[in-house]
């Protein structure tokens, strides 16, 4: 991972303590041209009553709005957490580049099972398993642990 992806990285979890803050689920991302260039970032919106008000949803359709399809085959979106399937759908049909995400769902489900939180409403898949041709890096070794943290402060107190 280069240096610059950990300002990015480092963003998307701002993003997220965003979203914390403000009574929601502790997500966020950040959408990155090729030239290393913020083009837009989003965090969590789902305490509006909406559950799709996912960040990585909003930077793929502002994306597919925004962008040409030569633009977002090379951008990448860092992410705190794993797209969900939905999410990942979403960046495959806007043509999105690459996704680095900072927590797996693998890890968000054990997490959410160790402090007794219902399991999600829809199977969490990896995002090879909606886009399978797609480039995906992450989990990200030591940054997991402050999404962790964030969870816990969610669901914990």
């Amino acid at each position: 991972m280069k240096a610059q992806e950990q300002t990015y990285l480092s963003r998307a979890l701002a993003l997220a303590e965003e979203a914390l803050e403000a009574g929601d689920e502790p997500f966020g991302s950040v959408l990155v041209s090729a030239e290393g260039e913020i083009l837009a970032e989003d965090r969590n919106r789902i305490a509006s009553v909406d559950a799709t008000q996912h960040p990585e949803f909003t930077l793929a359709r502002w994306a597919a709005q925004h962008m040409t399809p030569e633009a977002r085959a090379s951008a990448t979106v860092y992410t705190t957490g794993e797209h969900c399937p939905m999410c990942a759908a979403a960046h495959g049909w806007a043509g999105l580049g690459r996704i680095v995400y900072i927590s797996s769902s693998e890890q968000l489900e054990r997490w959410m099972a160790d402090m007794g939180v219902a399991p999600l409403p829809v199977k969490a898949l990896p995002i090879g398993q909606i886009v399978p041709a797609l480039e995906v890096e992450g989990p990200i070794a030591g940054l997991d642990e402050k999404v962790h943290a964030l969870h816990q402060r969610r669901h914990t107190g």
